[in-house]
C-alpha cells in the first residue's frame, strides 16, 4: 500500500491545536505499514491518547473501517479545543469515536482496564523545561520536560493497565527520549517491541515503536532477579543502534 494512502484531505483546525506534521505522518505510516497485521488482529476497541486534530484516529478508522466496521474508537486529549477539532474532523469523514477531555486516560482506568486492543499515541516528546509540561493550549502537545520523557513515563504504566492480553501500543518517540530505555521499561512489564517506522527530518529523528505482550518474556521474568538477565544477547546488541537510525522503515527489534 502506498505511503500515506490513508491521509485525510480535510482536517479541522484551531490556533491552540497541534496540526498534523512529520510525527503525525510517521505514526499513520506505521499503522499503514502494519495494516495487514491489524486487520488479522481484528481489534474491537482502539484508543488514541492525545488526539489533537483528529488526523491519526480518523486515519486509523478509515484504513480499518470497511473491513472491520464493528470496531469502536475512543480518543482523549487534555486540550478541550483539540476535542472539538477532532470531533469536526471525524464528522467530516463519516467516522465516529467517543471523545473525552481528560489527561491521558484519567478517570477511565477502571472502566477500560484490560479492554483496549490498540492504543496509538504521539506523545509530547520534545525536551523542554519542566515547568512547560502540562500547560494549557497547544504547548501541551509537545512539552515533554527533561529528555522529553515526563509524559511518556506516565503513559507507559497506564497503557500496561489498559491494554488487553492481545493489546498493541504504537508510540512515536524521539532519539532524545532514549527509546532503548523505553523498550527496556516495557520489557520489564512483559512487552516485546519492534520499530515499525524510523524517519529523520531536518529537525529530529523519529521512531514509531510497536509494543505487544510477550508471554514468554513474562514467564522468564518470574525466574530471574535482574532485568539484564532476561534480555537475550541479540536484543542487547540491537539497543545501542537506536542512536544511529536513518530515514526509512524498519522491522528491527528494539
Amino acid at each position: 500500500m502506498p505511503s500515506r494512502s490513508a491521509q485525510i484531505r480535510l482536517v479541522s483546525s484551531h490556533p491552540e491545536v497541534y496540526e498534523p506534521c512529520d510525527d503525525s505522518f510517521a505514526l499513520v505510516d506505521a499503522l499503514l505499514a502494519d495494516r495487514t497485521n491489524l486487520l488479522e488482529h481484528r481489534p474491537t476497541l482502539c484508543m488514541e491518547v492525545g488526539c489533537g486534530s483528529g488526523y491519526v484516529i480518523t486515519s486509523l478508522a478509515l484504513m480499518l473501517g470497511q473491513e472491520t466496521p464493528e470496531i469502536q474508537y475512543i480518543a482523549t486529549d487534555t486540550n478541550p479545543y483539540a476535542v472539538r477539532v477532532t470531533r469536526e474532523t471525524l464528522e467530516a469523514h463519516g467516522v465516529h469515536a467517543e471523545l473525552i477531555n481528560t489527561d491521558i486516560a484519567s478517570g477511565l482506568e477502571n472502566r477500560l482496564a484490560g479492554s483496549l486492543d490498540v492504543i496509538v499515541v504521539n506523545p509530547p516528546y520534545v525536551p523542554t523545561p519542566e515547568d512547560e509540561v502540562g500547560r494549557e493550549g497547544i504547548a501541551s502537545a509537545w512539552a515533554g520536560g527533561e529528555n522529553g520523557r515526563r509524559v511518556i513515563d506516565k503513559i507507559l504504566p497506564i497503557a500496561n493497565k489498559l491494554l488487553s492480553k492481545r493489546g498493541w501500543l504504537y508510540m512515536v518517540t524521539l532519539t532524545a527520549n532514549n527509546p532503548s530505555q523505553i523498550c527496556l521499561q516495557m520489557r520489564e512489564r512483559g512487552f516485546a517491541s519492534r520499530i515499525v517506522v524510523q524517519r529523520s527530518t531536518e529537525e529530529e529523528s523519529l521512531h514509531v515503536i510497536k509494543f505487544w505482550r510477550d508471554f514468554d518474556i513474562q514467564a522468564d521474568a518470574k525466574d530471574v532477579v535482574t532485568t539484564s538477565s532476561i534480555l537475550p544477547a541479540r536484543v542487547m546488541d540491537l539497543l545501542p543502534r537506536l542512536s544511529f537510525w536513518r530515514s526509512g522503515s524498519s522491522n528491527n527489534s528494539c
